[in-house]
């Protein structure tokens, strides 16, 4: 069996340590603990992995946000892997640092990439992985705080997180949606 786990991030080295790549940091965990490499590919950089005898496609669309939709409706495609079978993880400024949720559908909450996703898959029932980055900012300055790169003490955490990340990733893809919420939504 073959997943499609898409990390939503935006490419380029000005990103890379910001909390709205959140998601590229969490496929990037995958990868190191399965040995995988990522190589370039069409709209992205993409790993592919095995865990439990199936198959992970580990994708970091190279889009940027706003066009998640565009890489993961072709890698979808390329691969031949149905709606059920993926699993788009986000930051997500209305959970609190640290916390994790896996959701089944819900809406954009006003989130560019899953915007993207919802209008090009023409559906906002996909699984979706939302790791929280908390809501640490002032009125207007969503943009900045989200772009902006973690602080000390969050860097400190972040491994864990990124960990927690992983094995409800890898949890998804080996007992399922319904089985993992309960035991990841809880916590």
């Amino acid at each position: 069996m073959k997943y499609l786990i898409i990390g939503l991030g935006n490419p380029g080295a000005e990103y890379e340590e910001t909390r709205h790549n959140v998601g590229f940091r969490v496929v990037d965990t995958i990868a190191e603990a399965h040995e995988g490499k990522f190589s370039s590919e069409r709209h992205g950089s993409v790993s592919t992995v095995r865990f439990k005898g199936r198959t992970l496609v580990l994708l970091k669309p190279s889009t940027y946000m706003n066009l998640s939709g565009k890489a993961l409706r072709y890698w979808m495609d390329a691969e031949k892997i149905p709606i059920e079978r993926i699993l788009v993880i986000t930051d997500d400024i209305n959970l609190p640092f640290e916390s994790i949720r896996l959701r089944a559908k819900g809406n954009d909450g006003g989130h560019n990439g899953l915007n993207n996703i919802q209008t090009t898959l023409g559906t906002s029932v996909y699984p979706r992985l939302r790791v929280g980055v908390g809501a640490d900012f002032g009125t207007g300055r969503q943009v900045e705080y989200v772009l902006g790169q973690w602080t000390k003490e969050e860097t400190l955490a972040l491994q864990e997180v990124l960990v927690k990340s992983q094995k409800a990733v890898e949890s998804y893809c080996s007992i399922g949606l319904e089985r993992t919420m309960n035991s990841v939504n809880t916590k």
